[in-house]
């Protein structure tokens, strides 16, 4: 993308923001990139170089269809120089960092990667802003996993953080490091501290995608059970495409400051395996306690969940509630979906998905056919 970004004439007066995205092909990146687009955006999207395409979220975005507006190029948080000559070359108004090694539980085996992409990559970017001078306005994606073992519920942002794992550790220097860059250089610098937050656009090593696609493949007799962790852990689980608006919003607020997302609900993963469930024609039960508990389809009498420890984290964090008044308030946001429609969405969508790849004979679950919804 390199070729792209010569190609657009960055010197141009074009009257249309431009935004920088860092993790443009995750999900939150391709929802925030979609958004843009509609608001009239040039979006610049950083990807990192992967031997296997990892662009398949995004890749509609690209031609005509959005009049030559949307771009990629390579990049890497852990990489200073070619942030400041992306950054430079680019002049956006906008910065969106929302790329990270997003993780919780992969952060227990890698926590110096962790920390080198998700606490010194948005610093990173905050010092090619000072160091330029550029007043483009700064994002950062923070997160509920900051205030691990809670201290107070709910959470809102005067919470004090807790974190148990280097992920949610990474992310506390990533806050305040962000308020340290506004207050001490006057850089626009804000911070979205969203709660859990799915899509049919998850990764499939995250629990509700875990848990929509297991039982989908269940119900057409393409596995057997699905292993999960821990049941009772109890999240505040929102849609993508709800706070990505919320993201925009932090950055269109009159001055810098941050603001907790969330949708003020707590569910179990339980809660969410019943009701993904439910939207694919399933009556789960439970029996049993402890690692021995086993989820049962009434309708078949088949054991369809089981416990595996090995998903148990060394720290767990097990109850997460979001007090989001304050965006509410200041920013006029509000979720539109619901617990039961974002289970139903996903589930009906990775029924879907799944056959598609039945279909094509393939057992595994690949991103060549992933939805775009």
């Amino acid at each position: 993308m390199e070729q792209n970004i010569k190609k657009t004439k960055l010197a141009s007066s074009r009257k249309g923001k431009k935004a920088l995205l860092t993790g443009v092909t995750g999900q939150d990146g391709s929802y925030l990139a979609e958004l843009l687009l509609e608001k009239g955006y040039e979006v610049y999207g950083l990807q990192r170089r992967a031997s296997m395409p990892n662009t398949f979220r995004v890749d509609h975005l690209t031609g005509e269809k959005n009049g030559d507006r949307f771009f990629m190029t390579y990049a890497d948080l852990s990489d200073s120089s070619n942030l400041l000559r992306v950054i430079n070359k680019v002049q956006p108004d906008e910065i969106y960092n929302i790329g990270a090694q997003s993780h919780v539980g992969v952060s227990f085996d890698i926590p110096e990667y962790t920390a080198n992409i998700n606490a010194l990559g948005p610093l990173r970017i905050l010092e090619v802003l000072r160091n330029l001078h550029l007043p483009a306005k700064f994002y950062q994606a923070s997160s509920s996993e900051m205030f691990g073992d809670v201290l107070e519920t709910p959470q809102k942002e005067t919470t004090p953080f807790n974190p148990q794992s280097p992920y949610g550790l990474s992310k506390v220097f990533a806050f305040h490091i962000t308020k340290i860059f506004r207050t001490g250089y006057g850089i626009f610098a804000s911070n979205g501290i969203l709660f859990n937050h799915e899509s049919p656009r998850r990764g499939f090593n995250f629990v509700t995608r875990k848990i929509t696609l297991g039982l989908s493949r269940i119900k057409l007799g393409l596995s057997g059970e699905l292993h999960l962790g821990n049941l009772d852990a109890k999240r505040d689980w929102g849609f993508s495409k709800d706070y990505v608006e919320a993201i925009w919003l932090i950055l269109q607020h009159e001055k810098p400051d941050d603001f907790v997302i969330a949708t003020g609900e707590t569910h179990s993963v339980r809660e969410f395996v019943v009701e993904a469930g439910k939207h694919l024609g399933m009556d789960i039960e439970w029996k049993g306690s402890g690692i021995k508990e086993i989820g049962i389809d009434c309708k078949t009498g088949k054991t369809v969940i089981r416990i595996d420890p090995q998903y148990f984290r060394p720290n767990e964090v097990n109850f997460l509630q979001g007090d989001s008044s304050k965006a509410r308030k200041m920013l006029g946001w509000n979720p539109k979906t619901t617990f039961s429609a974002l289970a139903k969405l996903m589930a009906e969508e990775d029924l879907h998905y799944v056959e598609r790849e039945s279909s094509l004979g393939r057992q595994d679950v690949s991103a060549r056919k992933f939805s775009v919804k």
